[in-house]
């Protein structure tokens, strides 16, 4: 239970601390993604920039929602206090992760890197989504323990803009890569790792969970 406390504490700072600066990003410094928008030359397809900022603005708002709600649901004060609010609050999650997609699928061809790149979205899209609606039918089956494993799993793609930042900019700024090849590495190893890191989690929690 401690170090359940630990890990949901770290894991709040971080979320919070990653939606705060989402929003004040793309909202409030550079709504108008002019930095982001600066590494995509060379696109085969026309971008419609007002669209493609709409979008992108939406795509941003309920990936915050959604890190958000998930956040909220793995509390274990709320679960135990209102099993009602936990399960409205998990719905809207599953609605911020189906737009967060849908948004992610419009820009896809438009992604940093090509062709390569939009390859990669649509597949973390799939597997973001598959996983998510797994969460959802474990739950209908009354299959708790499955169903917070799953929404472990699920809740790690809540990450992967951070995640492909961070691998870009290591193969960028520390190896001296182009952005663009960058950015697609960081594309592919955020699904490895963000397939990977929740399923570490999960054993560590089984084995504590064993070891009481």
């Amino acid at each position: 239970m401690k170090e359940w406390k630990i890990t949901y504490g770290l894991l709040a700072c971080i979320s919070i601390l990653f939606i705060l600066y989402a929003l004040v990003a793309n909202f409030i410094i550079d709504p108008g993604a002019k930095a982001f928008l600066s590494h995509k030359i060379g696109l085969k397809r026309e971008l419609n920039l007002p669209v493609w900022i709409n979008v992108m603005h939406v795509h941003v708002a309920f990936a915050c929602i959604a890190m958000a709600t998930g956040l909220l649901n793995f509390s274990n004060r709320v679960f135990e206090k209102s099993r009602k609010l936990h399960r409205i609050n998990g719905y809207v999650y599953l609605v911020s992760v189906l737009l967060v997609v849908i948004t992610s699928g419009y820009m896809a061809p438009y992604a940093t890197g090509g062709k390569i790149s939009s390859m990669g979205f649509n597949a973390l899209n799939i597997i973001w989504l598959f996983i998510t609606i797994m969460a959802l039918v474990q739950i209908k089956k009354k299959r708790i323990i499955r169903h917070r494993n799953w929404m472990i799993r699920s809740y790690a793609f809540c990450f992967t803009n951070m995640t492909i930042h961070l691998i870009t900019s290591l193969f960028y700024q520390g190896f001296g890569l182009i952005y663009a090849t960058s950015y697609t590495i960081g594309v592919y190893g955020s699904i490895v790792l963000l397939l990977i890191i929740p399923n570490i989690i999960i054993r560590n929690i089984n084995r504590s969970r064993k070891a009481v």
